[in-house]
């Protein structure tokens, strides 16, 4: 284990003065991920070690994100990945070899400009990450410094590391959840905690205590956890969820340490004739009054929020509703930060569009919407220089792969979400972060009350 006074020789200096290796070999297969289904896993082989990565997937995707390259036909129903593996271990393999695992910006260009595509639909996007992300380990262990500070090197972060807030997700709705719930996602944010440690443990009491909640009021088999480890009780109302939310963390004892986030995912519920929003989508019976308008549901918010703590609003409404998003962005002012997932799908074009008409004020980082390392950095740099949040993400298929730990703090975002203190896909992220902590010591703070503005640009 690296000492703490070792972590302070981790320096651009030191990271530009090495011989540097070259990459000997790169494979991709089909592995599965926690939903499973099939996706890839890529091995890259330098002159000094082997690396390896995986990508995930999402459930409830946007229209903007790159191309996941799948196989169709009957084989896993049309989710194989063997052409995107095919891609990597021909095309991506031939290009890279020999190439220097230190430069992320060379090779992601290279894979980039061999696809040839906006969207990466010729290689695939799943095929690209998966060398990417092999790539930045490679990078990392070749230089023998740890990822985070592999990441922080290439986007030119040199100041404190800061541990993300993390928010669980641990009452699942919407696409995610068979009840009448039309969000997605209500989280939990342990902002009020002194270190990431402490947070794990206000989140798993809260979670802990929240099963006991839903198990009295609903029943045993209320308490089953979802794809990202949330429960999805037989809720009626959104008003319901958070309310189940609070009677948890008052009875954790954390009603000042902990505030709620809400993940809408709004673009599963729109309705294109008439730009209304329809809050009970998921039944045959819908009622009329659950039809509203883009004011009517940003009024919803604006109510949630005067009655609740929620300081987090991801994707309230869809994908193109410009308008709607420009309004409500203005009228929350600073009460609740707004994250773009679906509007941005982690693209710079996207990310500008927004900021010309101020219609969010937080990034989602995904990854695989965009589909490399360096498009990732690229987003988050932009997004930190228009003033923004940044929210680090997974996906709800997943797999062991703790990546995003290391991309949370190496870029400075202050925030993570990667689910429920449940099911080992999603605590891979947490532990990460935990070892993380342990190792940079007073090198590094918590983010907390700063969540959506912490150091660096």
């Amino acid at each position: 284990m690296l000492t703490r006074t070792a972590t302070k020789l981790f320096s651009t200096s030191s990271y530009m003065n090495r011989y540097f290796s070259s990459v000997t070999g790169v494979k991709a297969r089909e592995i599965i991920d926690s939903r499973g289904n099939p996706t890839l896993e890529v091995d890259v082989t330098t002159t000094k070690g082997f690396y390896r990565a995986s990508v995930p997937s999402g459930a409830s995707t946007g229209i903007h994100e790159a191309c996941e390259l799948r196989d169709g036909g009957d084989r896993y129903k049309g989710k194989g990945v063997l052409n995107a593996c095919k891609n990597v271990n021909t095309t991506i393999a031939d290009a890279i070899k020999g190439m220097d695992p230190t430069k992320q910006n060379d090779i992601d260009n290279a894979m980039i400009q061999l696809d040839g595509t906006p969207n990466k639909s010729n290689l695939g996007a799943n095929a690209i990450l998966g060398v990417s992300l092999a790539i930045a380990k490679a990078g990392a262990g070749d230089q023998n410094i740890p990822l985070y500070q592999h990441f922080a090197n290439l986007a030119g972060h040199t100041g404190k590391f800061v541990l993300p807030v993390p928010a669980f997700n641990v009452i699942n709705g919407g696409s995610h959840a068979g009840n009448r719930l039309a969000f997605q996602e209500f989280m939990i944010l342990p902002v009020g905690a002194k270190s990431f440690t402490e947070s794990m443990v206000m989140g798993c009491e809260v979670y802990a205590t929240l099963k006991s909640v839903i198990k009295k009021k609903y029943g045993q088999d209320a308490c089953n956890v979802g794809d990202e480890g949330g429960f999805a009780p037989s809720i009626q109302s959104n008003y319901e969820g958070i309310d189940l939310l609070m009677d948890a963390i008052k009875q954790a004892g954390y009603e000042k340490e902990v505030k709620i986030g809400m993940d809408v995912a709004a673009s599963e519920f729109f309705i294109p004739e008439g730009n209304k929003y329809n809050l009970d989508f998921k039944s045959s019976n819908v009622d009329s009054k659950s039809i509203i308008t883009g004011d009517e549901l940003a009024n919803l918010y604006i109510d949630l929020c005067n009655k609740y703590p929620v300081v987090s609003i991801e994707d309230p409404f869809d994908q193109d509703d410009w308008n709607n998003y420009t309004q409500f962005t203005k009228a929350i002012g600073d009460k609740a930060q707004v994250v773009g997932d679906d509007l941005l799908c982690t693209q710079t074009a996207r990310i500008e569009q927004a900021n010309n008409v101020k219609a969010c004020n937080a990034l989602l980082l995904k990854v695989n919407q965009v589909g490399s390392v360096t498009e990732s950095i690229e987003a988050v740099k932009m997004a930190k220089r228009n003033g923004w949040g940044v929210m680090t993400s997974h996906r709800s298929g997943e797999t062991e792969d703790n990546y995003i730990a290391d991309l949370a703090v190496g870029l400075c975002t202050g925030q993570i979400k990667t689910g429920a203190p449940c099911r080992s896909e999603r605590l891979a992220k947490y532990n990460q972060l935990l070892r993380i902590e342990e190792q940079l010591g007073n090198n590094a703070t918590y983010a907390g009350e700063t969540f959506r503005k912490p150091s660096w640009m």
